[in-house]
């Protein structure tokens, strides 16, 4: 699959959302790993719209293709992964970055840290299973953080050791804006490191509202990212509330 916009709408929408097939990009420089990855997801019902074998041709297919989800290896010829995940997410602010979940050999917790510092959501190591991968490409869409087993500790600890360092200072900082009780109360749990889905069911509200809650915290806070938004709570003592 060679094309910029190629893909193939997989029947009933079986990776969608009930609306929609899921839109997918593929990207890593291996032709037979690539193609693999770009039928296992067709065949699931998954549309992949493009797949690109190098870092510049990531950036420009990303953008003219505008994929919900970014299937992203990091060592990527011309542009690394993480620099092409940083280009397409930016501050995690536009609606219509794609998310990105990282598929890489590498489980080095440097390699894992720095994708998620750079706007990734999830990451997966290429040992997963294709229905790991199935399921974290649908959860990945979906906008909850996924992480090969083991991993996911990793991050919350560097939340924690980011939170514990002592912050700039900023002279006449304002005060920090005023947050509802629902909006804290999706805060503690986000802390927490529970997904969308899982906050959904604990506050019986649905995913959406979840996501709204979320935005509107972001946007308050001046903050760009889920992970700024998890150290704001964990420096706050949210997660043990």
């Amino acid at each position: 699959m060679t094309s910029e916009t190629s893909g193939v709408s997989g029947a009933g929408g079986a990776g969608g959302t009930g609306e929609r097939a899921v839109r997918v990009m593929v990207v890593d420089d291996h032709p037979m790993w690539r193609d693999a990855v770009a039928r296992d997801l067709t065949e699931a019902g998954f549309e992949v719209v493009a797949t690109a074998g190098d870092g510049p041709q990531a950036v420009r297919r990303a953008r003219a293709t505008a994929p919900d989800v970014l299937i992203l290896d990091l060592n990527l010829p011309g542009l690394p992964g993480v620099e092409v995940c940083r280009q397409l997410v930016g501050s995690g602010t536009d609606p219509a970055a794609p998310r990105v979940l990282v598929l890489s050999a590498s489980g080095e917790h440097a390699d894992v840290l720095e994708a998620v510092k750079s706007g990734a959501t999830g990451y997966l190591v290429k040992s997963a299973s294709t229905g790991e991968l199935l399921e974290a490409v649908r959860r990945t869409a979906a906008g909850d953080p996924v992480f090969t087993p083991g991993l996911a500790g990793l991050v919350l600890g560097e939340y924690r050791r980011l939170a514990g360092a002592p912050a700039p200072g900023k002279p006449d900082e304002p005060a920090a804006p005023r947050l509802t009780e629902r909006e804290t109360e999706v805060l503690r749990l986000v802390a927490k490191g529970l997904s969308y889905k899982q906050i959904a069911e604990r506050l019986v509200i649905s995913h959406r509202t979840v996501q709204n809650h979320v935005q509107n915290t972001l946007g308050k806070l001046q903050l760009h990212n889920r992970v700024e938004l998890v150290r704001y709570a964990i420096e706050r003592g949210l997660d043990d509330a």
